[in-house]
């Protein structure tokens, strides 16, 4: 395994966390053996997000819930022939149960997002979770406002040797949307932030596929792989 000395911090949060994968946790507990700073970043981080551990109690989600969904829902006729696949509105159980876990993790990933910020030196004026048209969560954009901003990566990417992921935000329509910066490979990263407005809420931020060396012409070009609009921390 190989990552950037100045990503420590970052590697650290993620494997505390639990955003990272089980193969790559394993490493990272090998590995941390015998990188004294790694370690030390590590526990760290377990010192930090306590407060975040000991708050929480957790809890499960039984059927009875998903039961009292199910009759507040209006009945769907759906034809039998007609492909899951092809149902632009289903109101299938299954369905909504993927809707709502995705809505629960998102709302998780916004409150984890927050008490991480909180342990900071400097709070982000907004943060944004983006999803993928799945609704799948994919990163989440911190913008501190001060010409720095930081992105998290919580899912895997598929990047071409030929492209590269770019981050974007929309100040305002009259400005256009305008580059946070590129992301050196598929990782989290702390982007120079360009001298903007100060980040608003609903502000949108999003994720693009671009060609190698980013945009050429300074707007997104590319398929989107994420996008969210930001909140404000309360």
């Amino acid at each position: 395994m190989t990552y950037d000395r100045k990503d420590i911090a970052n590697l650290a949060d993620e494997y505390v966390l639990g955003l990272t994968e089980s193969a790559t946790a394993a490493e990272i507990e090998e590995i941390m053996e015998r990188d004294p700073e790694l370690k030390a970043a590590i526990a760290a981080s377990r010192e930090r997000f306590l407060p975040l551990d000991i708050a929480v109690t957790p809890a499960t989600v039984n059927e009875s819930l998903w039961d009292r969904i199910d009759s507040t829902l209006p009945a769907q006729n759906v034809a039998s022939e007609t492909p899951v696949a092809t149902v632009a509105n289903d109101n299938s159980r299954k369905g909504w149960k993927i809707a709502a876990l995705s809505s629960i993790a998102a709302a998780c990933l916004l409150a984890i997002g927050l008490g991480y910020s909180l342990t900071r030196t400097s709070d982000p004026l907004v943060i944004a979770v983006l999803i993928n048209e799945a609704g799948e969560v994919q990163a989440v954009v911190e913008d501190f406002g001060n010409e720095r901003a930081t992105v998290r990566l919580l899912a895997d990417f598929a990047v071409p040797n030929d492209k590269t992921m770019e981050v974007w935000t929309l100040p305002s329509r009259e400005m256009g949307p305008v580059s946070l910066g590129l992301l050196n490979g598929v990782r989290s990263a702390r982007l120079d932030r360009r001298p903007l407005p100060s980040p608003r809420d609903n502000q949108l931020y999003e994720i693009t596929l671009e060609q190698a060396g980013g945009s050429p012409t300074g707007r997104p070009t590319g398929p989107v792989l994420a996008k969210g609009l930001a909140k404000l921390p309360r």
